[in-house]
């Protein structure tokens, strides 16, 4: 089940009639822990510390399910000088 953003309509091509939810963390975050009890992976997309901000990290969610897999998607890392930098295909260009 992919959670989508509250604020824009998803417009993945790809996506190919899979399932997915709605979901604003900030308000709805009980949702996400109790979808993480039973979910094998969950892709963090964010930038570095946002999940943990809204006390969505793996420190908590892995607590719930401690066979949950937290994979994390940056476009420039956890670290490092442009970590905090949103990763899109014309950034990586501007700086190549």
């Amino acid at each position: 089940v992919r959670i989508d953003r509250s604020d824009a309509p998803s417009s993945d091509a790809l996506g190919r009639g899979k399932r997915s939810i709605v979901l604003d963390l900030k308000t709805q975050a009980a949702t996400l822990v109790a979808l993480c009890k039973t979910a094998d992976v969950l892709i963090d997309p964010y930038r570095p510390g946002v999940l943990e901000k809204l006390r969505l990290g793996p420190e908590v969610l892995c607590e719930v399910n401690p066979r949950l897999i937290f994979a994390r998607l940056t476009g420039f890392g956890q670290s490092g000088e442009y970590k905090s930098n949103a990763g899109h295909d014309i950034n990586y260009l501007a700086l190549s």
